[in-house]
């Protein structure tokens, strides 16, 4: 802080400490005789017909939500419980901002819904319009590294599945060439990406790296809280929308109640 012109009032170094995500894998299947957005978005009469349905009856691909299939998994049987998510929709990009691809397609995006990664998040200048600098550090345990292996041939197993054979689904993404664990760790790192679930950096507890209390106060400031899913200690193992809104809500009781 000091090097970058800012007083330091109080010293906690867990703020933009134990930054976590969940790294989603994004696994692209070709598929036949079955329409998908990729091949609905190609055509504007198409789209425009898309754009009626939402207007004047409230149905179609417009009022579908980001995914349309949810699943939760072992990656493998060393796993007791759950260990990742899969969100399935039926379109596919090379990646976020770019265009549909030219052909029918789906994308399997698996990700790791107890990741054992750690990343951080610190100010670059003391102007707000400065973007921080954010290392996300997805994939740098040996456990996180195992999962993405696990999950990508997971995803391969079902593909093969009997009950999807009709539709002939392809490996476009990462590629059926990917074969060996040094081909799919360098695939996860190609595919891989957030799924927009950041939290931790500002970890509710009582130990040294501790920035809250048990009612979002921050340590040593008087009358500041932090209310949002930086004050998780832990990734929730699943979605982190609906906690967050639980938060929000416990945080305002808190205030509410210390007024």
């Amino acid at each position: 802080m000091k090097s970058l012109g800012i007083p330091l009032v109080h010293h906690l170094p867990g703020v933009g400490r134990n930054l976590q995500d969940h790294l989603q894998l994004r696994m692209i299947y070709k598929v036949n005789k079955v329409r998908t957005l990729n091949t609905m978005m190609q055509s504007p009469l198409a789209k425009a017909y898309m754009g009626l349905q939402y207007a004047f009856m409230k149905k179609g691909p417009l009022t579908m939500a980001p995914s349309q299939l949810g699943i939760f998994a072992r990656s493998s049987p060393r796993q007791q419980r759950a260990n990742v998510e899969y969100h399935v929709q039926p379109l596919s990009l090379e990646k976020f901002g770019d265009g549909l691809h030219p052909f029918p397609a789906f994308t399997a995006s698996v990700c790791n819904i107890r990741p054992t990664s750690r990343g951080t998040v610190a100010i670059v200048s003391p102007s707000l319009e400065d973007r921080p600098d954010i290392l996300c550090n997805y994939l740098s345990t040996d456990e996180d590294v195992q999962v993405a292996l696990e999950s990508i041939r997971l995803t391969r197993r079902i593909a093969d599945q009997a009950a999807l054979e009709k539709y002939t689904p392809q490996e476009f993404r990462p590629g059926p060439l990917a074969k060996t664990d040094d081909d799919l760790i360098r695939a996860a790192s190609d595919i891989g990406t957030t799924i927009f679930h950041p939290v931790g950096t500002c970890k509710m507890g009582a130990d040294e790296m501790a920035v809250v209390d048990a009612n979002l106060c921050v340590h040593g400031v008087n009358k500041l809280r932090v209310i949002d899913a930086s004050v998780m200690p832990t990734i929730t193992s699943g979605n982190t929308n609906a906690p967050a809104m639980l938060i929000a809500e416990k945080g305002a009781q808190l205030i509410l109640a210390a007024r």
